[in-house]
């Protein structure tokens, strides 16, 4: 079983590179801002609580993250471990997070400030089926348009420079302590994450000793076929 934290800067990646590792290594991808957003999307309780905090530019409350969190490690369907992208936030979780489990490791993608606004102002998202799209490196082929559902391609509501300067503030202030708290316990390996995605993707597995982007797939389903991986068949003799 593997546990895994993966924090950065809004821009840097997380996302991609928490469900690269999870498909890769049958981890269960736990996104904090995907549960917001689902809610938001939902017209749910919690998601008019969020929609409001981030059209004001600020990161959700603590407590409010908490609860959620806590909610969702409680589910246990993360049997062959997981990767949490969103939390923790503050020093008082990460105690919490450090108490409550064996973490293997924390991943640390670095990205200076110009290259977050950059990347952050050019996200764009589809009003119908939810993709993500970049107009620097993922632009869709029809100019404004979804390509898998043809729906209108729009900004988020907190994706505006002036918001994007107060999380930047707020994370800077909040991740710095918390980011120290894990370095005492060896727990940190910071990869840059300017450069592509598949050596972004490399180096991080590098630095956790975890197998090549080629043979991680290869060696679960050798495990599978011997009856001893993830999703192996337990009739299997």
């Amino acid at each position: 079983m593997r546990k895994y934290v993966i924090m950065g800067i809004q821009g840097s990646g997380k996302g991609t590179h928490a469900k690269m590792l999870a498909e890769a290594f049958d981890l269960e991808h736990i996104a904090v801002g995907d549960i917001f957003r689902w809610n938001v999307q939902h017209h749910t309780k919690l998601g008019a609580q969020v929609r409001r905090t981030m059209a004001a530019g600020l990161l959700v409350g603590d407590d409010l993250v908490d609860s959620v969190v806590k909610q969702r490690l409680s589910e246990h369907d993360w049997n062959y471990g997981f990767i949490i992208d969103g939390f923790p936030r503050n020093e008082r979780q990460a105690e919490f997070f450090l108490e409550s489990y064996d973490i293997d490791g924390v991943i640390h993608l670095d990205l200076p400030d110009s290259e977050v606004a950059r990347r952050v102002l050019a996200r764009r998202l589809c009003a119908g089926c939810g993709m993500d799209y970049s107009l620097i490196d993922n632009s869709p082929s029809s100019d404004g348009r979804c390509d898998a559902c043809g729906g209108e391609l729009i900004r988020r509501e907190d994706d505006t420079e002036e918001a994007l300067a107060v999380r930047l503030r707020e994370y800077h202030q909040k991740t710095n302590p918390v980011l120290e708290i894990f370095r005492r316990k060896e727990y940190v390996i910071t990869v840059d994450s300017r450069p592509g995605k598949q050596l972004v993707q490399q180096a991080i597995r590098s630095s956790l000793g975890l197998l090549p982007s080629g043979q991680a797939a290869s060696s679960l389903d050798d495990a599978r076929q011997r009856g001893t991986g993830p999703g192996a068949d337990p009739d299997r003799p």
